[in-house]
């Protein structure tokens, strides 16, 4: 092999399984095939290579050179089983578009809920985290109208702006210098009254650190506040057997909150979109219900549009992640979670070999797989100019990294002041493909 290659030989098992699937309607008439230019066979193929070519213009978010944003390849499982149930396209918020899918989706989602020990509970995908979030926010609204929401400074900008879209009150809770919600700084707030819903965050965007979840669980007991936990990006990392003790300690508490956010288009192995939300509390569909009597007529069952804000969804995306979870099982131990492992571990070694070059000034320790770093210079603002300059330098080398603009205090200095400002332009690495454990050398020799 002379360079990268796709995977093209699993397409071979697609068509074996739409074979398969057209047994499954092999009573119906046969239909011709469409005429016209546009279906003929030479017009699609020039149209599709003029697709290809323009993707292209794409970053190579699947090969472990790409370590900037969090972007990971779907598992070939994934793309292959949503590639077959695009051919009948089910539409998964009613029973008449969607009947396998909405099953399939129902039996995924419960695997989901299981992995936070949830046995009883309501939820179903979404597009993606920012609706599920705006679900679980939206439920917390109705619970507690007049309550405010609190949320880290380090939480995702999405909960601010959310809130603005249902009207709910909104403010920020200062980060401790580990990037984690201040406990003292939340608990000063609450005692000011007002507090409907704190979100606490599990796995950041910025530097994946995960809020103290048992001690934000101890003043919900004084409080009295509804508690969701946004794991958009970290929830899978409840499988993970080498966290760190207060992640792990956050994460085996994670039953107790009241909702729960997690996006299989993450670490999951999904293609976009596909986010899913969780209320403990299976009651709260009440706040969904609606009259739709053109569209829930052909089953008594549930109709997943009875228990979700979207209407028209995608059965696809809950044929791939059924998939994908048949293949790899939510459980510790198994070769999902080890992937999730091999992924800290990963960023473990990233972070202590940035830790042991003198160009550099690391944060504490990643507790997931995000690894940040600013570069040593006697000022905050020269620093940012050399991340700057590191982050265009190593894309020129096909090394794309992120930047993230930070607190100075989330990092602990080792000669470099970084002073005259309060934030710091800094390299930020994503290690979430399992393969980057091979890469660390080369990330580290790039980012000079």
């Amino acid at each position: 092999m002379s360079g990268f290659e796709f995977d093209k030989d699993s397409i071979a098992l697609l068509r074996e399984a739409l074979e398969r699937l057209e047994l499954g309607f092999s009573q119906l008439p046969a239909v011709a095939p469409p005429a016209g230019a546009s279906h003929d066979p030479a017009n699609l193929r020039r149209v599709l290579l003029e697709a290809a070519g323009r993707m292209h213009d794409n970053y190579p978010y699947f090969h472990p050179q790409y370590a900037g944003q969090m972007l990971k390849p779907p598992h070939p499982v994934a793309r292959l089983a949503y590639s077959l149930a695009m051919y009948i396209n089910p539409n998964n918020h009613a029973l008449d578009g969607g009947r396998a899918s909405s099953a399939m989706e129902k039996e995924a989602v419960a695997e989901i809920a299981h992995m936070f020990g949830w046995k009883t509970r309501l939820g179903h995908l979404t597009g993606g985290g920012t609706m599920a979030n705006l679900e679980a926010l939206w439920i917390a609204g109705k619970l507690r109208p007049d309550g405010v929401v609190l949320a880290s400074s380090q939480a995702h900008y999405t909960h601010s702006r959310i809130s603005g879209v249902l009207k709910l009150p909104f403010e920020n809770v200062p980060c401790d210098r580990f990037a984690r919600m201040d406990l003292g700084a939340l608990e000063d707030r609450l005692k000011r009254g007002g507090v409907g819903t704190v979100v606490a965050t599990l796995g950041t965007t910025a530097v994946g650190s995960v809020d103290p979840l048992p001690d934000i669980l101890a003043l919900r007991e004084r409080y009295g506040f509804r508690l969701h936990a946004d794991c958009a990006y970290g929830g899978y990392y409840t499988l993970a057997s080498n966290l760190a003790p207060s992640a792990r300690a956050a994460f085996d508490c994670l039953g107790s909150v009241d909702s729960i956010v997690i996006d299989p288009h993450k670490h999951g192995l999904q293609p976009y979109g596909c986010g899913c939300v969780l209320f403990r509390d299976p009651a709260v569909g009440r706040f969904y219900q609606h009259e739709s009597p053109y569209t829930y007529f052909s089953s008594g069952d549930l109709h997943l549009g009875e228990i979700s804000l979207e209407c028209s969804r995608p059965g696809a995306a809950a044929v791939a992640l059924w998939a994908t979870q048949r293949l790899l099982p939510l459980v510790r131990g198994g070769e999902f979670a080890g992937m999730l492992e091999e992924c800290r571990r990963a960023a473990l070694e990233l972070h202590s070999k940035l830790a042991a070059d003198p160009k550099f000034i690391v944060t504490s320790p990643p507790e997931l797989d995000i690894v940040v770093w600013a570069m040593k210079a006697p000022t905050a603002a020269e620093a940012s100019e050399r991340a700057h300059f590191i982050f265009s330098e190593s894309a020129k080398r096909d090394l794309h990294l992120a930047l993230a603009e930070l607190p100075v205090k989330f990092f602990h200095d080792r000669g470099g002041s970084l002073g005259g400002n309060e934030t710091v332009a800094c390299l930020r690495s994503v290690v979430m493909k399992a393969e980057h454990a091979g890469w660390i050398d080369h990330i580290v020799a790039s980012s000079h």
